[in-house]
């Protein structure tokens, strides 16, 4: 842990500037909270009002505040704020919580103001927590420096970074109920110096802590989160909540890569590379924190469903299998067993309907037999209110099996009124339940992912062989900000890199266009040649399989009559000729960079209809091999290089090694700001992929 964040995990004094005797001021919430925590340390309050408050004296300067203090919990106006911090530099106080609003999140004059508090505080050394946050709360210590309600939070295993306040006082409050405890809760607030990649260490560093849950509305350092993130998961679960899916500022983007990769795909490919759970919704996200403290995770994806009811099996068994795990096949020595207690009628294949005449014993048998099943690797247990028992004696025969198991095992309690007591029950024994069959299938989903995440081999990223660093940045010399590489230019990069590309040749009249197309050989396609038109389908700019002369020379003054009729302004430079490669599938390869985590890598289908398929995977650069056989592996245009009935196989190697080549382009030279090959054409396996179109677009000023 960087040890100028010490005192806010293990301060020896803490001091609130702006302590209240008002019952209604935040002030007042901050220093009953402090003092009613059980914090041992010394507790100091300051106002400008000298009096005693919970049993302290209230001191009018902080000078007068007596050793030791390290830790200040500023509860002033938002323009009082400057003259504490510079107070907190002349004490020596070199870490500060500020709860106060006013800043940023106002507007300008806001954020000119958090700007100057921001300035002092480099310029005094101190660290600062928020503004417009409620503070750092840590149950174990234990410390409260919010203003939320007391008591203090339950001691437990969950660590909680928010950049909400309002949502932590939310999960508290929702803990409560669900017998969830906490180890530590930080609310981040603005992030005007400290932030998530600053606190993800300290925030697990407890011994106690099991998980550790995320709710962020923005990052500002990505690879910082990434490097820090993949740390903390690598021995502890991730859970995120990430909000704010917008596609703003998508319209701009002139690639289809640039079109398609919005900010949220680059979240969704750090949380992934980092082996961070991002959770879709908030109550998926509160479902998990329960299942990963009251859960082992599961060896595998065989899931067992044990229900009295058809239709609860039915609604588990689709979701078993829309989260990508699958029903386990019962044994035939635990069928056999199921046989010998059950009704002759129940349903003895997975799901396992019991019927409605199923007894507490019936319930508690039949999973015991589940779990000890080695086809199995979890159960999710479906409780509708029995129609002849009470669901509580149910959930009572159940405990002994779910607390003893090695195996994961959720429950789905269905219904309301009647299974009141029996959902008491199970919370208090740390079962995870939940109220429908999907939630609980979702809750175990997650648990099957980290698994796989733990299971999973840290692969090693390695540049590819053969790459001409020199050769690139002559290809790039010259280049104009924001304008397009020449398509000599993008070959030579490519070159670079070593990916092949279908050599492409400039003509600028119909002749040159025929001579080409000779030299070249034949057959060749005919391109326009515009800056300005960056998808020349669009305008009818392309002719394919041309023969001869005669015909590039026709389709050189076909190309470039439709281009001056659709986009009379575009400025034209003749038409490119290329010859035509043997039939192949085609796949898009391209990048874009994200304004938070860097270039994002996107592969799918290929051809004029990548938008509208949206067949589409993104990960970050640079890719390992590990990396881009994923991508394959999650999109259709990856999975049907393998063949497909009368569509014969593709060169996947290839493919998976330009994926890699074109990343560590991207990596390697922030000049670019979109790349794409639109299409890839994917040979016979052991053939190779070519690069048909390449276009480049350089980073503006």
């Amino acid at each position: 842990m960087d040890n100028s964040l010490l005192p806010f995990f293990q301060p020896e004094g803490v001091v609130v500037i702006g302590a209240s005797t008002n019952p209604v001021k935040p002030g007042y919430g901050a220093a009953r909270n402090v003092a009613t925590s059980g914090y041992t340390g010394a507790i100091h309050f300051v106002s400008q009002k000298p009096g005693e408050l919970f049993d302290r004296p209230v001191y009018t300067s902080l000078a007068e505040v007596p050793d030791p203090v390290d830790l200040a919990v500023i509860v002033v106006p938002a323009l009082a704020v400057a003259h504490a911090l510079t107070d907190c530099h002349r004490r020596g106080i070199r870490a500060a919580i500020v709860l106060a609003g006013g800043f940023r999140e106002v507007g300008p004059q806001g954020a000119a103001l958090e700007a100057e508090v921001v300035r002092l505080a480099r310029e005094y050394g101190i660290r600062i927590v928020g503004p417009n946050c409620v503070g750092l709360l840590d149950a174990l210590l234990p410390l409260d420096t919010s203003f939320l309600p007391p008591p203090i939070p339950p001691a437990g295993d969950v660590a909680v970074v928010s950049q909400s306040g309002a949502l932590l006082a939310v999960l508290i409050d929702w803990a409560r109920s669900e017998g969830v405890g906490f180890s530590r809760l930080m609310s981040l607030g603005n992030k005007a110096d400290v932030d998530e990649p600053d606190v993800l260490e300290a925030a697990v560093a407890q011994e106690q802590t099991r998980l550790l849950a995320l709710y962020i509305e923005a990052l500002t350092d990505g690879p910082r989160f990434l490097e820090e993130a993949r740390k903390v998961a690598r021995h502890k679960p991730v859970v995120a909540l990430k909000v704010g899916r917008g596609e703003a500022g998508q319209n701009a983007a002139a690639s289809h890569t640039g079109a398609l990769a919005g900010s949220d795909s680059a979240y969704d490919a750090a949380f992934a590379r980092a082996g961070v759970l991002r959770a879709a919704t908030s109550e998926e996200w509160l479902d998990w924190i329960v299942a990963f403290t009251r859960c082992p995770l599961p060896a595998g994806p065989r899931v067992g469903l044990l229900t009295n009811a058809g239709g609860p099996g039915v609604i588990a068994s689709d979701a078993v299998e829309a989260y990508g795990m699958r029903l386990a096949e019962f044994s035939e020595s635990t069928l056999a067993e199921l046989h010998s207690f059950l009704s002759p009628a129940a349903s003895f294949h997975n799901p396992l309907d019991m019927l409605a005449a199923a007894s507490p014993q019936d319930y508690a048998r039949s999973l015991g037999l589940l779990l000890a099943d080695p086809g199995v690797d979890s159960v999710v247990v479906l409780l509708p209110a029995p129609p002849m028992f009470e669901a509580e004696d149910v959930a009572a025969a159940l405990l002994p099996h779910i607390q003893a198991a090695s195996k994961p095992v959720t429950v789905a309690l269905l219904g309301q009124k009647r299974l009141t007591a029996a959902l008491a029950r199970l919370r208090e024994e740390r079962v995870a339940v939940y109220p429908s069959a999907e939630r609980a299938v979702a809750a175990l989903a997650g648990l099957f992912r980290r698994a796989e995440i733990e299971r999973a081999p840290e692969p090693e990223l390695s540049p590819p062989a053969g790459i001409d660093r020199e050769a690139a940045a002559l290809a790039l010399a010259g280049a104009a900000p924001g304008a397009w590489l020449a398509p000599d230019s993008a070959d030579r990069l490519m070159a670079a890199y070593r990916i092949p590309t279908a050599a492409v040749k400039l003509a600028r009249t119909p002749e040159e266009a025929g001579a080409l197309a000779s030299t070249l050989g034949f057959p060749v396609v005919v391109k326009v040649a515009s800056a300005d038109i960056p998808h020349k389908s669009d305008v009818g700019g392309v002719i394919l399989g041309l023969e001869t002369a005669e015909a590039a020379a026709e389709a050189f003054r076909a190309v470039t009559a439709r281009a001056r009729a659709a986009q009379p302004s575009a400025r034209l430079d003749g038409a490119h000729v290329q010859r035509m490669l043997p039939p192949g599938q085609e796949v898009i390869v391209g990048a874009a960079r994200d304004a938070v985590f860097g270039p994002l890598m996107m592969f799918g289908s290929g051809g004029v209809e990548v938008e509208g398929l949206k067949d589409v995977a993104f990960d970050l650069a640079p890719l390992a091999q590990v990396h881009a056989d994923r991508m394959l592996r999650r999109t259709w245009a990856g999975r049907k290089l393998a063949g497909f009935r009368s569509i014969p196989p593709g060169d996947a190697a290839a493919v998976r090694d330009v994926l890699c080549r074109l990343a560590q382009l991207a990596h390697d030279l922030p000049q670019v700001a979109e790349i794409e090959i639109n299409p890839l054409r994917v040979l016979a396996p052991g053939s190779g992929a070519v690069a048909v179109d390449v276009r480049v677009k350089i980073a503006g000023e």
